[in-house]
């Protein structure tokens, strides 16, 4: 049976050129800033992208990574699933990023990058929670939003999943661009 393996930034950052990358986040999340070779392969892409990864895999060593390290756990964990070993990195390119390691970014699109994803969680939660308190002055049952975000962050904590990231993750302006499965699956490939 594969185990995952979580690799810190300092471990990764000598070797770097040892590692087939694989960022699983949005595309806009990786057009605003990814390791150095990253490959984008957003995470409800792995299954249909698995022969490729697989075949890079056979080549070296598989470095999966996201913003913060969860998606990209979720990401090992599908991949030992299929037999296909691949190391999770630590604290993902947030971590990567604070210490002071270098990052890509794709402006040439001229588009605006979007905000991480945990900050898009942060805004929305927040105002949801303060609509519904606004609300709940004049509208008594309003204040059940209120209610409902935080047993929602509650139950995000404890099983480090985000039914709200998931959400806004399909909207269209953490899409800025389609993924192009192909290329990235051809560049895998070499």
């Amino acid at each position: 049976m594969i185990t995952q393996t979580a690799v810190r930034p300092a471990e990764v950052a000598g070797r770097l050129s040892a590692y087939t990358v694989v960022d699983v986040r949005t595309p806009g999340e990786y057009a605003a800033g990814h390791l150095p070779g990253a490959h984008n392969i957003p995470l409800d892409h792995l299954a249909k992208a698995l022969p490729g990864i697989e075949a890079a895999a056979a080549r070296g060593e598989l470095l999966m990574v996201c913003a913060s390290g969860n998606r990209s756990a979720t990401a090992c964990d599908q991949l030992a699933a299929a037999g296909i070993p691949a190391a999770t990195l630590t604290g993902g390119t947030a971590a990567w990023a604070a210490q002071g390691h270098p990052v890509e970014r794709e402006d040439d699109t001229g588009e605006t990058a979007a905000w991480p994803m945990e900050r898009q969680v942060r805004l929305a939660a927040g105002s949801l929670v303060v609509a519904g308190l606004a609300l709940g002055s004049r509208y008594r049952h309003a204040r059940w939003l209120s209610a409902a975000i935080g047993c929602g962050l509650v139950f995000s904590a404890a099983t480090d999943t985000c039914g709200m990231a998931a959400l806004l993750a399909r909207l269209p302006h953490n899409r800025p661009r389609a993924t192009d499965l192909e290329a990235t699956l051809a560049a895998l490939g070499r």
